[in-house]
């Protein structure tokens, strides 16, 4: 295995946890794991695809995602390294068996301590505002266990640290559970999260996937640091100061 000290300082910086088989990476907010469709003369978008060439590190082929993340969630996401751990992995993932942990920033309080929501989810489109998720009756099920970890202001201004562990991966889930507890996750410009907090923009969305394990021989864990851009709004609701600045 080539040593990740090769790669350039800020990618190096991304690795959270090498293997043979895996790895962790820390990715940012705003970087699609896929390009997305292409678009006659316009140039491709960066994508989490210009990165895997360089991530192959003396392997055959390049990683690929084992799931995926939103565009806009930063934190964990797990490459597989061979052929046969990708569907090894994504075994993992098939029985639930992937411990995922999730930090967000949420406006306004939740209605108690913690709890599990439970509400089914779909996709819907319009022709006007394209498409979204919805919590509906005859959704897929979807289940978010969530936890109050700490809070700050209050009024209008009030913010809540939240610790979301799914039980389910549907799409968007964790955006629109937290929007049904009353409080969306700041800087969600979709599912209604305040644009800013005490007159500041809020920036990018508040939402970190906070840690990955799994069941391997050793145990697989990792965890990402806080993202500069989320560091404020943590630290207002006393979550601990491990942010980094990363280049690039």
């Amino acid at each position: 295995m080539r040593d990740p000290s090769s790669l350039p300082g800020w990618l190096a910086a991304r690795i959270l946890h090498i293997r043979p088989d895996a790895m962790v990476i820390d990715k940012p907010a705003g970087l699609p794991v896929d390009p997305g469709r292409p678009h006659p003369g316009r140039p491709p978008k960066p994508s989490l695809e210009d990165w895997l060439p360089l991530l192959q590190l003396g392997r055959r082929h390049p990683p690929q995602p084992i799931h995926r993340l939103d565009t806009d969630t930063a934190g964990c996401l797990l490459l597989g390294r061979t052929r046969p751990s990708l569907g090894a992995l994504g075994a993992l993932f098939a029985e639930k068996r992937a411990g995922k942990t999730y930090w967000a920033i949420v406006a306004g309080r939740p209605p108690g301590e913690g709890g599990t929501l439970d509400a089914p989810l779909r996709k819907t489109s319009t022709r006007e505002g394209g498409w979204r998720i919805e919590s509906h009756p005859q959704g897929q099920p979807a289940r978010t266990a969530w936890r109050l970890a700490g809070t700050a202001g209050s009024g209008n201004n009030a913010l809540s640290w939240l610790e979301l562990r799914p039980e389910t991966g549907r799409t968007h889930q964790l955006r629109v559970h937290c929007a049904l507890l009353g409080c969306p996750i700041l800087g969600d410009p979709v599912y209604g999260g305040a644009a800013s907090v005490n007159g500041r923009a809020a920036g990018v969305m508040h939402l970190l996937a906070r840690s990955l394990s799994l069941p391997l021989d050793p145990p697989l864990l990792a965890t990402a640091p806080i993202p500069d851009a989320m560091a404020a709004a943590f630290a207002l609701c006393g979550a601990p100061g491990d942010s980094r600045h990363t280049a690039g």
